[in-house]
């Protein structure tokens, strides 16, 4: 099975597990298998507005297996990569909801609301209900000369809705108004993984997510492997352009791909399928699944483009047969 050989799951949630207040098809079960298999299951977000606790909770409600210790995110690593620069004690100005506060907290730090009480570091977060007065303090602070921390650099989030504005789209706000560019700490930046290394224990991870440039990139930047699932933002025609650090180890519709096992991928061959190139452009020959035959053109375009990205009007020709 693909899951054989890792002894950790290192999983994205919004877009993997669960979109908004309804799990992914298949992800629960396929996440207690992996659990009753010996493999240990870290939630790895980068929503830094919730606590660990709630996040837990909100899993199980959806049949998936989770405590708050199974849960790391942004908030846990932005409060350690200041905890570990400032003294115990200090203020740090919380721009964002519940979760970066008892992250903060939990570190030994004093979360404050306002630049008035002279905080060391300001950090930022997504949470519902942002407002512009907490923004307003948050750059008063950073103009003072407070350490610009982000909890992550997402611009958007998948919901149930569509894609909503991420903390990287809010924390332009701040970066805007004062000319400081924040240290992120989430995906694909290299505390986040970090922090989840430290809290599992992991020696063989897997990194999980639905995104080229946080999960999979992340995977990257730490020399580990990725499965990409398009449960998510990432689309066929994103993966099939995808530059090198965004091109991950495995492929899959869903998470229950896990258990079972991956097929042999190579020279632009896949299942039934074959890619190849015909005129500056990527065909697909056979049938099979549309799973394989994208897995089939990853592999060609990837051959062909390189260190650099194939450009989407090559590989439109394969989108109708694959996509979807």
């Amino acid at each position: 099975m693909l899951i054989d050989g890792y002894d950790t799951l290192l999983l994205d949630l919004d877009g993997v597990v669960y979109l908004g207040s309804h799990a992914v098809p298949g992800a629960p079960q396929a996440l207690e298998e992996a659990r009753g298999q010996g493999v240990r299951l870290a939630y790895v977000t980068n929503n830094a507005s919730r606590t660990p606790a709630a996040i837990a909770a909100h899993l199980r409600e959806l049949g998936a297996p989770a405590t708050a210790e199974d849960v790391v995110t942004s908030a846990q690593a932005a409060a350690r990569l200041i905890a570990e620069r400032v003294p115990p004690g200090s203020n740090v100005l919380v721009v964002g909801g519940s979760g970066l506060r008892m992250a903060v907290r939990d570190r030994g730090l004093r979360p404050v609301s306002t630049a008035n009480e002279s905080p060391v570091a300001v950090v930022q977060g997504i949470a519902p209900g942002l407002s512009y007065g907490l923004l307003s303090e948050g750059a008063l602070a950073v103009r003072q000369g407070a350490w610009f921390v982000a909890s992550n650099r997402d611009s958007t989030m998948p919901t149930g809705r569509g894609e909503l504005p991420g903390n990287g789209a809010m924390v332009r706000v701040i970066a805007a108004a004062t000319g400081v560019e924040p240290v992120y700490a989430g995906k694909p930046d290299p505390p986040l993984h970090r922090e989840s290394m430290i809290r599992t224990g992991a020696r063989r991870p897997l990194v999980v997510g639905d995104r080229l440039d946080t999960d999979i990139e992340g995977a990257a930047n730490a020399g580990v492997d990725s499965l990409l699932v398009l449960t998510g933002v990432a689309a066929a025609v994103d993966v099939l352009t995808a530059e090198p650090r965004h091109r991950p180890t495995y492929v899959a519709a869903d998470l229950r791909a896990l258990r079972l096992p991956y097929p042999e991928v190579r020279d632009g061959a896949c299942g039934g399928w074959r890619a190849l190139w015909k005129d500056g452009a990527l065909r697909l020959e056979g049938d099979g699944s549309r799973i394989d035959g994208l897995r089939a053109a990853c592999d060609a375009a990837w051959a062909a483009a390189g260190e650099g990205r194939v450009e989407e009007d090559a590989v439109k020709p394969v989108l109708d047969r694959i996509a979807g």
